[in-house]
């Protein structure tokens, strides 16, 4: 049976391609030489209809066998049923790979690898949102991130943890609609003036109307349940004038995940997106002119249109300290970042301690000055 998964490699020195987000062309650190996106998609889309053939065959076999042979007759235990084999076209070593990973790199020879068979049917995304910002954007934004910060633990700050940020292409459906939008506010009006008495002060009280419709263009809800959903809102937004038609082609040099959140499970998000955007830009309007404006009622029908399939640039950084999660993540387009911090306890109380102690040194010494 053929490979399921991909190798993208240098035309002339069969090196490992990887793209480039700053000339937005696949590039090849061995020899340097460097292709356009077409002319890659066009040298891989024989193979790649292969690969996506093999990886549709394998999974009508394992629906019927009801597991993955080379996974699951192993010790893998629960584990197994999330988790798919594959063989590296170039080396042959065996890939152990969690169940939504569409693109990654073999860890033996170092070739980016795709997986082909993620993207292909009902599930190739619409779209893509290439790689702006390279890896040494992201390490300069995680230092600086982690700058000054005093009581972080060392092994947050130290080097090797920091090159350990790696760059993802993340599931995002994109949804269009409309929302009719009827608000009922409390307005008021502030007037002053001045008597030879006294000064007066005059509020007005109104009820403000406002009623209109509010269209909404691709608005991003991410599709993967790895992602936390605050972190992704937190480094929006994306540039839409960017995105380009899906390709294979742009994911060499990254890893990528396929949705594992449904349309349908995603939806909820995004009326909750819509509708808290139209409620806040029919209030606008109606604040017009108020010295305060409270919405008091409000009736808001939500039209759901097209939704769209595309994969979004992250540079990620994910650690685990003391039995919870911290994560870094930054908008791998526009540099946008959030990012968790945990606190060193034993750093701190040695710097309370420290602080304490030059404080009771300076009241000791006041003291004495005023005897």
């Amino acid at each position: 049976m053929a490979n399921q998964v991909t190798n993208y490699k240098c035309p002339a020195c069969t090196g490992p391609l990887r793209f480039d987000g700053e000339t937005g062309k696949l590039k090849c650190d061995f020899c340097g030489s460097s292709y356009e996106v077409a002319e890659i998609e066009q040298r891989y889309t024989e193979k790649d209809e292969k690969a996506a053939s093999a990886f549709r065959q394998a999974e009508e076999k394992a629906a019927a066998d009801g597991e993955w042979a080379s996974v699951s007759g192993s010790d893998w235990g629960e584990d197994a049923a999330k988790l798919k084999a594959y063989s590296c076209p170039s080396c042959g070593a065996e890939l152990i790979c969690d169940e939504t990973t569409s693109a990654t790199s073999c860890p033996y020879c170092g070739n980016n690898t795709i997986v082909p068979g993620q993207f292909s049917g009902s599930l190739k995304p619409d779209y893509v949102l290439p790689f702006k910002l390279d890896k040494k954007a992201a390490v300069a934004a995680l230092r600086k991130h982690y700058g000054g910060k005093k009581l972080l633990p060392k092994a947050f700050s130290n080097e090797n943890h920091i090159e350990e940020v790696k760059g993802v292409y993340v599931p995002f459906w994109l949804y269009d609609g409309s929302a009719e939008v009827d608000i009922l506010c409390h307005g008021t009006q502030v007037n002053s003036y001045s008597t030879s008495d006294e000064n007066v002060t005059v509020t007005n009280h109104f009820d403000v109307r406002r009623a209109g419709t509010v269209r909404f263009e691709r608005v991003p809800v991410d599709a993967s349940s790895k992602m936390p959903d605050d972190h992704m809102d937190a480094i929006e937004p994306f540039d839409y004038q960017d995105l380009k038609p899906f390709s294979t082609a742009y994911l060499p040099g990254f890893l990528a995940d396929k949705y594992d959140v449904s349309v349908q499970d995603c939806a909820a998000r995004a009326d909750e997106r819509c509708e808290a955007s139209a409620v806040e830009l029919v209030k606008d309007d109606a604040r017009a002119g108020y010295a305060t404006c409270t919405v008091e009622q409000r009736s808001v029908a939500l039209h759901r249109g097209e939704v769209r399939y595309a994969l979004m640039p992250v540079w990620l950084l994910s650690t685990n300290w003391n039995g919870k999660n911290f994560l870094f993540a930054m908008n791998g387009q526009t540099g946008k970042l959030v990012g968790d911090l945990p606190l060193d306890k034993g750093l701190y109380w040695k710097y309370f301690a420290r602080v304490a102690g030059i404080t009771a040194a300076i009241v000791v010494a006041a003291c004495a000055v005023l005897l």
